[in-house]
């Protein structure tokens, strides 16, 4: 699949942003006043920011609004509508303790409750889709989830969690590609089978369906070398989990150390999401022999 920067930017900032937003809701780090202030304006930045970024990617922006109404059928109406009540809920946590002192648990809970399912519900977006065998894995909700909260614990700053956090994200990352480079041939999609033509004989591209790029080419279509991929693991696996992971659980804690902790994290979960985009093999690709 084609890896949009907006998209990137959308599942990678907005998972940060609701991850920040459970531990909140938890009551860690217990804030209030200003401090608070400083917290849930981070929360919303990422949070909000990350959702805002999803909106680039439409041809017509002003569609957005239709997102809210397949509740029923679609994941990406459930993400919309779960954001916005984690939100709100949040903003009347947030009120409490930034102007009244005052914790108002119930609505932390809620909060935190509604912004799991929030993340859940992104990577539903990409999990139910059979047609990309690579992303039709159990294991990739866990891995949004996880993303979501190891870097809520770092936002958060509790540097140990988060050290224990990455060092399992990290491990289920490295599983998520072993796994994932299995499951366009375990799947079974062949020519043949795109074309219903597999029961005579072996199917082969006799001629390309167009003479130029076209949407489907530029959208689902997106040709990564074997080499590059495995150099932007290793640039994922050392920044997103080796470096964040030695330094909090190695050094003292302190608030140097978790910034640069997270730093490191942040450019790791970039280049993940960016092959979690780029190695997605869509099956039309077959027909365009990219298999």
């Amino acid at each position: 699949m084609h890896p949009a920067p907006s998209v990137i930017v959308f599942t990678s900032i907005s998972g940060l942003g609701f991850g920040y937003f459970i531990w909140l809701g938890l009551g860690i780090p217990d804030l209030y006043g200003w401090e608070a202030f400083a917290a849930f304006f981070v929360a919303y930045a990422f949070s909000v920011g990350g959702l805002l970024a999803s909106v680039f990617h439409l041809a017509n922006k002003k569609n957005a609004i239709y997102s809210f109404s397949q509740w029923k059928t679609s994941w990406l109406s459930r993400e919309g509508i779960l954001s916005v009540l984690a939100l709100l809920a949040f903003a009347v946590f947030a009120i409490g303790r930034i102007f009244f002192a005052t914790a108002l648990p119930v609505f932390g809970y809620l909060g935190a409750a509604l912004a799991l399912l929030t993340v859940f519900s992104t990577s539903m977006i990409y999990t139910q889709l059979k047609t990309v065998p690579r992303w039709n894995m159990p294991i990739n909700p866990v891995l949004f989830l996880l993303y979501s909260v190891a870097g809520g614990a770092l936002l958060s700053m509790q540097p140990k969690v988060a050290g224990v956090l990455i060092v399992l994200l990290t491990a289920l990352q490295v599983a998520g590609w072993m796994m994932g480079d299995k499951r366009l041939a375990e799947s079974g999609s062949t020519k043949g089978t795109a074309t219903g033509l597999n029961t005579i004989g072996q199917v082969r591209l006799f001629e390309s369906a167009h003479t130029s790029r076209n949407y489907i080419l530029d959208e689902m279509v997106h040709m990564v070398g074997r080499k590059h991929a495995q150099k932007l693991r290793m640039i994922s696996i050392v920044a997103l989990g080796a470096v964040p992971a030695a330094l909090l659980l190695l050094l003292p804690p302190n608030l140097i150390v978790t910034l640069v902790a997270l730093a490191s994290h942040v450019i790791g979960v970039f280049a993940s999401r960016w092959l979690f985009f780029a190695e997605a093999e869509h099956v039309v690709g077959l027909y365009y022999n990219r298999d």
